[in-house]
């Protein structure tokens, strides 16, 4: 199973508060008042980290163990949602034209499923995926 979540170093700031670094996801550079604020920063930092992947058109970097002192963090369900799909059509080298022939829908709709800023209803997501032979799989974990 894919899982989107990457550990993330939080580094005490000169000027108070943490930086944020996640070393399989280079990009990712943010900040946060204290421990709490760091995390969701870096949520929403992977976020756009996601984005950037998916438009680039490149591959995710596999998430390493997290490390002592390190912490998992995920960015949102949706863009673990699209990412899923995404990664999905890369491994069964369908085009975004192929699944919408496969969905019966317009190219642009399927366009619309991996755009990171485009809202769509998870079911919608999951029956994408599971034209693709999988099964998107959303789970409950301690914190």
């Amino acid at each position: 199973m894919e899982r989107f979540e990457y550990a993330v170093m939080l580094t005490p700031a000169d000027e108070g508060g943490f930086v944020v670094t996640c070393r399989d996801l280079p990009q990712l550079v943010t900040q946060g008042e204290d421990v709490a604020d760091a995390l969701l920063e870096a949520a929403d930092a992977m976020d756009e980290v996601f984005a950037a992947y998916m438009q680039g058109k490149l591959a995710f970097p596999a998430p390493s163990k997290a490390r002592r002192g390190e912490y998992r963090v995920a960015p949102p369900a949706e863009t673990m949602a699209k990412a899923a799909l995404y990664v999905a059509m890369r491994e069964a080298h369908v085009t975004n034209v192929q699944l919408a022939k496969q969905l019966g829908v317009d190219e642009k709709e399927v366009r619309r499923l991996l755009d990171p800023r485009y809202a769509y209803k998870l079911p919608r997501i999951a029956q994408a995926v599971a034209v693709l032979g999988k099964r998107l799989v959303i789970g409950l974990e301690p914190a």
